[in-house]
């Protein structure tokens, strides 16, 4: 395809996977790519709001830069030289700042990549058995144990798609990663939309096979007493409140996309300004999901940014209840979530989507 085909066939593939069932906020990113140039989402960007003109161009050339520099052993310096080289190998005219993922959807030879965050998928590779039921569902998938985002991660699977393909010839077109989410890869829209309903369809089934519903149990629309609503704003000095429907929430850090938008940990307790003290105390900052005798709620310093922290509580409550097929929910561990919650990356993602 000509690059104006190319960048048509990517928003479309952009919109059809940036909806609900995939991503939540500005979860995942999308791209395709010929021999000279790779499109991608920029950070912090919705898949369903791209058109054409606003994917980052990226010289491949300049990028490959990144597979054989040896990188700083200080993480912060570390991400800081990765996203300057980054930002380095973008275009004339690209002014956006790339996805972290730029790395590991360059290392993918197929045209086309999508990568999202189903629950449906989620619930499988937040789970305590994700590895094995993997390699029973989806044999020629790659199945890759949480690594940190970004670089790390894309060096780790650049190996591993390397291994990969001296096994079978060919690199796989699902990569599945732990507490993370998918990645799809085509040469052409139509496979990646098959091997995407394949997954998904697959999923259902396994669900449908173990009594495990695919949405949450039905519950009164969300709709914050006016009491509540207060009562939090003046605890966490919020400017909104979101929520108030009784759910059963994750009770810790899913992926890095939950993290993010609703900090890795809710807080249940009594709605007590030395309490929510301890808790600030704790882990550094004030929650953004707020258990209730009466519901779940949200908080937010505007009406989006509650918004987005109720999607992730709904998102993570799904997930909490889909891995229960799977031997229960796996959370990160605490070196995991230190690493989410000190990245530059996340925190200018969540600035992003905010200001959207």
């Amino acid at each position: 395809m000509e690059a104006p085909s190319l960048l048509t066939s990517l928003t479309a593939l952009s919109h059809e996977f940036g909806q609900a069932d995939y991503v939540f906020g500005g979860g995942g990113n999308s791209s395709a790519k010929n021999a000279d140039t790779l499109w991608i989402k920029p950070s912090g960007t919705s898949l369903a709001d791209m058109t054409p003109g606003k994917f980052v161009a990226i010289d491949r050339e300049k990028l490959s830069a990144l597979y054989t520099f040896t990188p700083p052993t200080d993480t912060a310096e570390r991400e800081s030289v990765v996203k300057d080289m980054m930002m380095a190998s973008r275009r004339p005219g690209s002014e956006a700042r790339p996805s972290v993922e730029t790395p590991l959807h360059d290392l993918i030879e197929a045209v086309f990549v999508i990568h999202t965050h189903p629950s449906l998928v989620n619930g499988l590779t937040c789970s305590q058995n994700a590895e094995a039921t993997v390699a029973r569902l989806f044999p020629e998938a790659l199945w890759v144990p949480y690594i940190d985002p970004g670089f790390t991660l894309s060096i780790d699977v650049r190996d591993r798609l390397a291994a990969y393909k001296r096994q079978h010839g060919r690199q796989p077109t699902i990569i599945l990663l732990q507490n993370h989410g998918i990645f799809i890869a085509g040469n052409t829209p139509e496979t990646v939309r098959e091997t995407y309903r394949l997954v998904m369809e697959t999923l259902k089934a396994e669900y449908q096979a173990a009594g495990i519903a695919c949405a949450l149990p039905v519950m009164p629309p969300p709709s914050p007493a006016s009491d509540k609503v207060e009562q939090l704003k003046a605890l966490l000095e919020a400017g909104t409140v979101a929520g108030g429907s009784p759910i059963t929430v994750a009770e810790g850090p899913l992926t890095p996309d939950h993290m993010v938008y609703a900090k890795a940990f809710p807080y249940s307790g009594d709605w007590l300004a030395e309490e929510i003290a301890a808790y600030r105390r704790q882990y550094g900052y004030a929650p953004r999901i707020i258990v209730g005798s009466d519901g779940v709620y949200t908080v937010g310093k505007d009406a989006k940014s509650a918004g987005l922290a109720w999607d992730a509580a709904l998102d993570g409550a799904l997930i909490r209840q889909l891995a229960a097929a799977f031997g229960g929910v796996r959370y990160l561990d605490d070196r995991a979530r230190q690493f989410i919650e000190n990245w530059e990356v996340e925190s200018y993602r969540e600035k992003q989507s905010q200001t959207k």
